[in-house]
């Protein structure tokens, strides 16, 4: 794949894009390299990973960290109620040594995302969602995986991939990645977006929308994002809840009232419903985006 066909698939996925992203994306791919994308929760980090499956043509396999992940749910299992009926119908057919060995082998093996993706017959593009969630130790386990792409499993060895999957990592920066991780990885890091990258997104995404109510709704997440009293910053995908909504109910201004009507939309608790009614005068519900359109 070369750059114009890199950003003739992202245009028709709707994503909007800078140069920087397209040639670390391109780079990252040619040389099989890991990508990790740091930002922000709520930037559109993930929305990479699916994009570009899109754009390839490729599943989109997904690990969802968190606190307490291991080995069995990321990589592999056995099947241990298959492993006993086993034993059961064949106890006398084979002594004890064949029975353990048959009993370790693919046939009771239970594929999680990451051995999923090395062991598929066609490339995918695995997305390891939220690293920082997991704990430093699996952050240690995925090494082997991104630099040589193959995992050992102790009972039958180590297993190579036959189909290098494109892998993206994502970070909220919750806390420090290891250098070793760093090292192995292509690197992006991603901002919420400025209000006119905002507004195409907009568009992009919602082709019949409003521009006035376009431009409205994205500066009045701008102004939100700035509130220093709102704990939960919207997110790219709330700005476009937000739009989706105000649709739906045949509105094509964000006016006090309709931002009141639908803030559930945009702010996710209760605190920051409070700091949005807190905010000044003319910049309360949309960011004084009613005047002067």
């Amino acid at each position: 794949m070369d750059v114009t066909t890199l950003r003739a698939k992202l245009d028709a996925a709707h994503y909007i894009y800078d140069e920087s992203l397209v040639t670390t994306l391109l780079v990252a791919l040619q040389l099989g390299r890991p990508l990790l994308i740091e930002g922000a929760a709520g930037v559109g980090k993930t929305e990479i990973a699916k994009v570009m499956a899109a754009a390839l043509d490729r599943e989109l396999v997904r690990l969802q960290c968190y606190e307490g992940l291991d080995e069995s749910k990321a990589l592999y299992e056995w099947n241990y109620q298959k492993q006993l009926l086993s034993i059961q119908a064949h106890m006398g057919a084979k002594t004890p040594d064949e029975l353990t060995k048959s009993l370790f082998s693919d046939e009771y093996l239970l594929e999680r995302p990451l051995l999923r993706s090395i062991r598929s017959e066609e490339p995918v593009v695995l997305l390891i969602d939220e690293i920082d969630k997991a704990d430093e130790e699996f952050e240690a386990f995925l090494l082997e995986l991104l630099s040589e792409m193959q995992v050992t499993i102790p009972e039958i060895g180590t297993i190579h991939a036959r189909t290098v999957p494109f892998v993206v990592l994502t970070s909220n920066r919750t806390r420090p990645l290891s250098e070793a991780l760093r090292r192995r990885c292509a690197y992006l890091y991603i901002q919420y977006p400025d209000l006119e990258k905002e507004v195409a997104i907009i568009q992009a995404r919602r082709p019949n929308v409003n521009e006035r109510l376009a431009v409205q709704v994205a500066r009045a997440v701008q102004a939100l994002r700035d509130n220093q009293a709102i704990l939960k910053k919207p997110s790219i995908a709330e700005t476009l809840d937000w739009v989706a909504a105000l649709e739906a109910l045949g509105l094509s201004d964000l006016t006090a009232e309709a931002a009141e009507r639908t803030k559930g939309f945009v702010l996710k608790n209760s605190e920051d419903w409070a700091a949005m009614a807190g905010q000044p005068e003319g910049h309360r519900h949309c960011g004084g985006c009613g005047e002067g359109q």
